[in-house]
């Protein structure tokens, strides 16, 4: 046994939501190899004393663009579109790969720092991004964004975006026996066409790729797909069989009743991302309807330029609050069902729901510790609400994917955070916010 944590509190995310107190947790070659309420009687190389903690599952953060952390705090308090065309897009313009490499490792090690253990991110610039996930441990679904209106003059093998996603695949699909996955992506309805969408989703079957998607996020996108196609952006992208592979559609926002029966009935999981939206006016998810018609709801930040971190913990409570304000019911989202969107149903969205998502014997030792010693943890009359409506990421003290330690007590083994500032204040700002090109570093 590597690594025993001690008198420890555990909340499983099991199918009975079983929760231990004062128990331990064995793991050995990255795998969770013990769970009982005495110590085990094989000595472990490193024991870690749990008194006064939690020990969970690791959060899954099904949608984000990792990259955009250097776009934080740049506009707020702006419509999408405008938030979007005049500010964000022309900044990332500018971006290249020393850039984008620099801005994911500080996300992922806010990521880390926050109990995040997986994520799903959609993006451009995707190798550097996936030498970021590849050298820091954490496990990652990485996709590469495509918008396209060259309409008839497409051409899949020629499209830049499109090579990309070949070249992903070819170089990162099932890195580290899975720790990186690689997915096809259509940014959404309104920044492409069906060109795109044909090719992506016939390339996606025979690779048998996942897919990933933004998807009636606001009222303005959603309604214009309807007075243009007639049909609204769930029901189009389906004719053109997008929904046809494991498919994780961001936001979901304004789907109708009819929309959430169709992506159920395609197993598609919808990434619930309740900061961004409200932050942005989006509007509310209606998660209820989503879970009544079958649907796997999971939870995502969106990127940090609209949340403004990757605190998963503010998206699980977060989700909880929304659902009982629009609903008008305290029932909708309890404390369990908010804690599954975060772990259980994060990673059926992943499919990676047989190696992490719960704390069971034989699963990867994918695991975050949070100190309940502090002030708003007292008294703790019930763990699972605690962790829904008092905690944050702040009190996460350890994060372990795969049985190696990625965080602990304010430092990253993976990640030379300092190294990673001076890339960022050095080289990356100063390329993405100067406008005059003499001006950018080269």
């Amino acid at each position: 046994m590597d690594t025993l944590f001690s008198h420890v509190s555990i909340v499983t995310m099991d199918d009975r939501m079983s929760v231990w107190t004062d128990s331990f947790l064995g793991v050995t070659d990255g795998k969770i190899s013990y769970l009982g309420k005495k110590a085990p009687e094989e000595q472990p190389q490193t024991i870690i004393d749990g008194s006064g903690m939690v020990l969970m599952p690791g959060l899954i953060n099904c949608h984000t663009h990792l990259p955009m952390t250097i776009l934080r705090g740049y506009a707020d308090d702006l419509k999408l579109q405008e938030w979007l065309n005049d500010y964000i897009f022309p900044r990332e313009a500018h971006l290249d790969d020393r850039a984008v490499k620099a801005a994911a490792q500080l996300a992922i090690a806010e990521c880390l720092r926050f109990g995040v253990t997986s994520v799903s991110d959609m993006y451009d610039h995707c190798d550097a991004i996936c030498q970021a996930v590849a050298e820091s441990g954490i496990k990652a679904n990485i996709s590469r964004g495509m918008t396209m209106f060259l309409g008839d003059e497409f051409d899949f093998e020629k499209f830049p975006a499109c090579q990309e996603l070949v070249a992903l695949r070819d170089k990162w699909q099932g890195y580290d026996n899975g720790r990186i996955k690689i997915e096809a992506s259509v940014h959404a309805e309104y920044t492409s066409t069906y060109q795109l969408w044909d090719a992506l989703a016939e390339f996606a079957i025979n690779e048998k790729l996942g897919m990933q998607v933004h998807l009636s996020e606001t009222k303005r996108e959603h309604d214009e797909c309807v007075e243009k196609y007639g049909l609204t952006p769930a029901q189009l992208l389906d004719c053109h069989h997008l929904f046809d592979v494991p498919t994780v559609a961001a936001h979901c926002v304004w789907l109708t009743e009819e929309d959430m029966r169709l992506l159920a009935k395609r197993h598609v999981s919808a990434a619930h991302c309740p900061v961004s939206n409200l932050k942005l006016a989006s509007g509310c998810a209606d998660v209820m309807g989503m879970v009544k018609a079958g649907m796997n709801v999971c939870l995502g930040t969106d990127s940090v330029a609209s949340n403004n971190n990757h605190d998963l913990f503010e998206e699980i409570k977060a989700a909880a609050l929304m659902a009982k304000g629009k609903t008008g019911d305290p029932t909708a989202v309890p404390a369990e069902a908010a804690l599954m969107m975060a772990t259980v149903c994060g990673a059926r969205a992943q499919g990676r729901e047989k190696e992490c998502g719960q704390l069971k014997l034989g699963m990867d030792a994918d695991l975050i510790m949070l100190d309940f010693t502090q002030p708003h943890h007292i008294p703790c009359h019930n763990i699972l609400s605690n962790l829904v409506y008092a905690a944050s990421g702040h009190d996460v003290v350890l994060t372990m994917v795969r049985g190696k330690i990625l965080y602990a007590a304010g430092k990253w083994p993976t990640i030379d955070l300092a190294a990673v500032a001076k890339e960022l204040h050095d080289y990356a700002i100063p390329k993405v916010f100067a406008d005059d090109p003499e001006e950018q570093p080269q």
